[in-house]
């Protein structure tokens, strides 16, 4: 086992991660185009080994894989999904603290999708994987933008809001999905770490996903799930269908569109 430094949020995805395995066809499916983008910058040249950060279930890992036939590893701090990803095979999984590991080999290109948001400290957690890249190497991954850009999630929030009336308020740079919203701050952070090259644009896609998957996602990801673990069992149906109309206005017929903005963010390893 390797240092940890990132506990909270180590044990938060160890208590979540079952949600993920839950639901991982549904998100999977949701998040298929973020994937495509990555799978389409390990295709630019030829790949020996590839790392992927914050694997999860091990979705773009299996992926690349697949496209390139280069060595993949997953890595991530949650037992249970790399449990998940493993189950299917086709790539390497390691149970670790991307922040901190002693990675025993380089990659020359590094992926995530939204997966490097919940470093505790992101400018150490860059300069490692820099430590990690061959030279000449690639960085590429795909991170949320603003919470107003993306409703969808500030509408899951706002739901489970009365449910968890203690909930602190987020820290706007702490480790979370909207960390790297600020593309000078994330810049910055990467010229911190060592990198060149940065490249930061802006990608915007509607997902869709059908309407009878939009209960079992909401209920088993993100903070309706908190909140419904806040909850006597026998009152979890009412609160869920209440829940649930709050995403009327993204329903359209028995398709959920859902709209998401997002930032590629690549960089490259110094020679």
């Amino acid at each position: 086992m390797t240092a940890e430094v990132n506990s909270e949020q180590a044990a938060w995805w160890n208590a979540a991660g079952q949600g993920w395995v839950n639901v991982q066809d549904i998100v999977d499916m949701m998040l298929r185009p973020f994937q495509d983008l990555l799978v389409q910058a390990a295709l630019e040249r030829p790949r020996e080994r590839v790392l992927d950060v914050g694997c999860g279930t091990g979705g773009v890992t299996r992926a690349i894989t697949e496209a390139t036939g280069a060595t993949c590893v997953g890595v991530d701090i949650s037992r249970t999904m790399l449990a998940a990803a493993r189950e299917h095979g086709k790539a390497e999984y390691l149970l670790a603290d991307a922040q901190v590991h002693a990675f025993d080999t380089s990659f020359d290109l590094i992926v995530s999708r939204f997966g490097v948001m919940f470093f505790d400290d992101p400018a150490a957690a860059f300069r490692n994987l820099l430590r990690a890249t061959s030279p000449g190497g690639e960085l590429c991954f795909i991170t949320w933008r603003s919470a107003d850009e993306n409703p969808f999630m500030t509408t899951a929030s706002k739901a489970a809001a009365p449910l968890l009336p203690e909930a602190p308020a987020p820290d706007p740079h702490g480790p979370g999905p909207f960390a790297f919203t600020d593309p000078d701050r994330t810049r910055g952070i990467l010229e911190e770490a060592g990198w060149g090259g940065i490249d930061i644009r802006p990608v915007d896609h509607i997902r869709s996903l059908p309407e009878e998957l939009l209960v079992p996602y909401l209920s088993n990801l993100g903070p309706i799930s908190r909140a419904l673990k806040e909850v006597e069992e026998s009152e979890r149906p009412r609160i869920m269908a209440a829940v649930r109309s709050a995403f009327d206005g993204f329903v359209h017929g028995d398709e959920v569109r859902i709209p998401a903005a997002v930032w590629q963010v690549t960089a490259s390893a110094p020679l």
